[in-house]
């Protein structure tokens, strides 16, 4: 029971800190959540896609790594550099102030249809997704062995429990993410964390 909970608390706090870097994702759903417009459809969407690319990463790509141990490697130098190139554009934003929430997305959508097909778009049309949720999040399943699955369980509960909080929590927070600072002190954790995390998935730390 308890080698359970560890590999569901490792696969939560894995997912989410993949899942809490501002992106385009994100900045939609707290754009729907301060203006308060289907924000239990586009909560939902996002939480389901993630947890059916979690179930795919846990199980195609856990079985490639038993096959071939290689893959581990080759993964975490693939996801390592494209948490540096992301952490580097953070790092960027952060020098550059002024294009976070409102060049996150435009005029957000008027209507329930509008809101569920542009969150559609960003999250199954983005490449990122897929690197986070079925790479690198199925490789570190696959560390876990016959508790891999209790580790995507954890993983796919980060992530409802992260689009909920900023989906729903958004509107208590409209006035102080409104300004540009706010998003240029979000940035610069994002940048860290990223960076950090990019360096040890190509050094193997």
């Amino acid at each position: 029971m308890n080698h359970a909970l560890t590999a569901a608390a490792a696969g939560f706090g894995a997912g989410l800190s993949l899942i809490v870097a501002i992106g385009a994702q994100n900045a939609f759903v707290l754009r729907q959540g301060v203006r308060r417009d289907a924000v239990l459809a586009v909560v939902g969407i996002c939480a389901l896609s993630d947890a059916l690319l979690i179930a795919l990463g846990v199980g195609g790509v856990g079985a490639v790594v038993v096959a071939w141990p290689g893959a581990v490697r080759a993964v975490g130098l693939v996801g390592g550099a494209f948490l540096l190139c992301y952490g580097v554009l953070a790092a960027r934003r952060v020098a550059r102030p002024g294009t976070g929430l409102r060049a996150a997305g435009g005029t957000a959508p008027g209507s329930r249809r509008r809101a569920v097909l542009t969150c559609l778009a960003m999250t199954w049309l983005n490449p990122h997704v897929y690197l986070d949720t079925v790479f690198l999040l199925g490789s570190l399943a696959a560390d876990r062995g016959p508790l891999r699955w209790t580790f995507g369980l954890g993983a796919a509960l980060a992530s409802l429990c992260w689009f909920a909080t900023l989906g729903f929590g958004a509107r208590l927070l409209g006035r102080v993410l409104a300004g540009p600072t706010a998003w240029r002190v979000l940035d610069g954790l994002v940048a860290l964390t990223m960076l950090g995390l990019g360096i040890a998935l190509i050094t193997g730390a």
